[in-house]
Parts: structure tokens; C-alpha cells; sequence
């Protein structure tokens, strides 16, 4: 016989040889998803188990893919039908995709819906009978929603860590109070826009979740310092980003809560409010000195040089921050911090429509920050390219000045 012979008499097939979890193991170890869409297409058998430990899925489905899906996609954890707001497809998600789903991926923990405007309390309410495991919810601009859908959520999504709801303009202090008596390990919401939230709903909230990390309540108009305090205290060892944006109830009170209570905060956004105070800026600069990451506080027109100075010297480790339109700031908040050690860690500065700041107050910045990426200065009558290129200033080669809104600016969290 044949040395050809016998080496095809010894040969095993691989499928032969490894049982399905030691499949299970080659595919864990492969790491990109381009990858382990390779590893399916050898043969029906690896496709199988390609497709049962699939963990993430995008797609536009109706109810009988989606019961396709749910056969193959046995283990799937992560589900985006989110829709784009410029390009929404017709019908887009049902409340009879919700139902399917609620059925088929008992597994899931993410679910985005984003802009999914179809979908109503009945979807909901499948939802939250369906899906226990559940952790991050995301139903932005779903505008058919009410407190009666979501409630049913939070009543049967007890794990629940992260929930947008913004542009769902139905929403009201009831959701706050089902999440406080349901979901204690909640980290994250977005409120952004729900005006009809009130300090009534922010106190129940506070009750109950007190591991909240990241809170936007950007436009959230009803909303004044006793609700925003109540936050501050209940959840002061866990909340890293507070997003205040408009809301013009919001004063000195809040802002002296945080700094008693919250000084882990790393992003505040309070633009719009406008009676925020210098004292309570400076407490606050000093509270949270080490960790105060990014600050937006434009249209706060009671903010001067004392407490901008205080904020710069300070917060040594601050990366973004935005003083538009505070009018009574000048070059002189700037000197004051010019002899500090070490240098700033600036990256972002959005100094728009601040008209007492000149070419030599962003000298003296610009000593300091040598990080910096991306600068401001639309509506600053004293500050052109002009006048930047006379002062001889050499800004890092990658940072861009916006002098007319021509440039982009950075995707940051302000």
C-alpha cells in the first residue's frame, strides 16, 4: 500500500474530532467580528455555533425575520433597531416586533429603540413581561410613550442600569417614582427635554437609586435646585456627569450641594443657568479640583473673572470648558493663573461671544495649554486671525480656531 494511501486513511475530519464546545473555544479566542463571520461560513455546522454565540445584532426587521433571527441568534445579548432621525424607514418598528422579541431573545440585556416613532405602551409593556434580563434601554424620540409603557419596564426590568428617554415629551414625575421602586441599581438616565419632570420626581428618584453616575436633565425647565439637591445627597459617592443645560430654575443651591456632597464629579453642564453665582463656581472648582473634567457654564452672566480664575488654577485636570456669551469675563482671569505650575490640561476652550477677551489673554492661556485642540473665539471682536498672526502666537499644530463657524466643532460630551 501506498504512503498516500495510508495518510488518507489517518486523516480525521476536524468535525470529527472536536466536539461543539471545543468549537466554542476556537471561536471565543477570535477577535474581530469580520473574523468570526469567516469562521461560519466553513460549513453548516460551525455556522450553527457561530450564529448561537453571536452576542451583538443591527438590523431592520419585521416579526417573521425576526422570529428567524431569534431561532439562529439563540444567545444574542445587544439588539440596535435603532433608526436614523434624517432616514427613517416606513412602518419601522411595531409594537408587533416588540412582542416577537420579547419572546425570542430571552437573553437580551441592550435593546436600542432609538426614534423607533411607532412603537406605544403595548410594545412596552411586552417588553417588560418578556425581557428580565434587561439593562440598557434607549426609546428616544419614541414619542407615542407614557409613563404607563415605561412604568411596566421598570416594574419587570428590575436590573435596569441605563435608560434614554429623551424627546419623550409624555414623561412625567410617575416613571421616576416606578424606577425608584423597582430598579435600585440604575446608573444612568437621560431626561433630556421631558418638561413635564418636576423636583417631585427628582426627590421619588432619589429615594430609590442611589448609584446614579450620569444624569441628564438638559431643558428639563420644571426642574429647580430642591430636585437637583436631592440628587446631589442621595447619590453623592456615584455621580460622575450632571447635564443641566437650560434648566434656568437651577441656582446656587444646586451648585453647593455638589460641591458638598459630589466631588467624584468629572462633567457638569449648567449653560443657561443663569443664576449661578461666582461664590458657589469657586467652592465648586475647589471641591471637585482633581476630578472636574469638563465644565460648560455659557450664558451664566453672573460669571466673572474671580471664579474663572479659581476654576483654571484649580482644576488642574479639566479638559473642556465653555464660557460663551459670560460678557463680564476678561484678559484678566487669565493672568492670574499665568505663574501656576503645572501646566492646564485644556484641550477644548470655547471663549464665543466673550468680548472683553483679547489676543493677549489667549497668549497667556495659550503658554499654559499645550494639549490644546480645538478653540473658540466666534463673536470675540478683539480676537482675529489677524491679529493672533501679528502676536506671533504658535498654537500645537493640531489644534483648530473657529473664528466664524467654519469648523466643525469636536464631538465631546459639552
Amino acid at each position: 500500500m501506498s504512503s498516500n494511501s495510508t495518510e488518507k486513511e489517518d486523516a480525521v475530519c476536524i468535525n470529527e474530532a472536536l466536539t461543539d464546545d471545543e468549537l466554542r473555544s476556537i471561536l471565543a479566542r477570535v477577535e474581530t467580528e469580520k473574523d468570526k463571520e469567516t469562521f461560519g461560513l466553513v460549513c453548516k455546522r460551525w455556522l450553527r455555533l457561530q450564529s448561537t454565540e453571536r452576542k451583538k445584532l443591527a438590523a431592520r426587521a419585521g416579526p417573521h425575520m425576526l422570529r428567524k433571527m431569534a431561532d439562529r441568534f439563540t444567545r444574542l445579548v445587544e439588539l440596535d433597531l435603532a433608526q436614523s432621525i434624517s432616514r427613517s424607514f416606513y412602518p419601522g418598528v411595531t409594537d408587533s416586533d416588540l412582542s416577537v422579541i420579547a419572546n425570542g431573545f430571552p437573553c437580551l440585556r441592550i435593546l436600542n429603540l432609538h426614534n423607533c416613532k411607532g412603537i406605544t405602551d403595548v410594545g412596552m409593556k411586552a417588553i417588560g413581561d418578556g425581557l428580565s434580563l434587561l439593562q440598557s434601554l434607549d426609546v428616544s424620540y419614541c414619542r407615542k410613550l407614557t409613563d404607563k409603557g415605561l412604568s411596566a419596564v421598570a416594574k419587570g426590568c428590575c436590573d435596569l442600569r441605563i435608560l434614554h428617554l429623551t424627546g419623550c415629551r409624555f414623561v412625567t414625575d410617575s416613571i421616576l417614582e416606578a424606577l425608584s421602586k423597582n430598579c435600585r441599581n440604575l446608573e444612568e438616565l437621560v431626561l433630556q427635554g421631558c418638561t413635564s419632570i418636576t423636583d417631585n420626581g427628582l426627590i421619588s428618584l432619589a429615594s430609590g437609586c442611589q448609584r446614579i453616575k450620569f444624569l441628564d436633565i438638559n431643558k428639563c425647565s420644571n426642574v429647580s435646585d430642591v430636585g437637583v439637591s436631592s440628587i446631589c445627597k442621595a447619590c453623592s459617592s456615584s455621580l460622575k456627569t450632571l447635564k443641566l443645560l437650560d434648566c434656568y430654575k437651577v441656582g446656587d443651591e444646586a451648585i453647593l450641594s455638589l460641591a458638598k456632597f459630589c466631588d467624584n464629579l468629572e462633567t457638569l453642564i449648567i449653560g443657561g443657568c443663569r443664576e449661578v453665582s461666582d461664590d458657589a463656581m469657586k467652592l465648586l472648582a475647589t471641591t471637585c479640583r482633581n476630578n472636574l473634567k469638563n465644565l460648560r457654564m455659557d450664558w451664566c452672566l453672573n460669571i466673572s473673572d474671580s471664579s474663572l480664575s479659581c476654576i483654571l488654577s484649580q482644576c488642574r485636570n479639566l479638559e473642556a470648558l465653555d464660557i460663551g456669551c459670560c460678557g463680564e469675563v476678561t484678559d484678566t482671569a487669565f493672568h492670574l493663573i499665568s505663574n501656576e505650575e503645572p501646566g492646564l490640561s485644556l484641550k477644548i476652550l470655547k471663549v464665543s461671544n466673550c468680548p472683553k477677551i483679547t489676543v493677549v489673554g489667549i497668549g497667556i492661556l495659550l503658554g499654559k495649554c499645550s494639549y490644546l485642540e480645538y478653540l473658540d473665539v466666534r463673536s470675540c471682536p478683539h480676537i482675529t486671525k489677524a491679529g493672533l498672526d501679528e502676536a506671533g502666537l504658535h498654537f500645537p499644530d493640531c489644534c483648530k480656531i473657529n473664528f466664524n463657524g467654519s469648523i466643525n466643532e469636536p464631538a465631546v460630551l459639552l
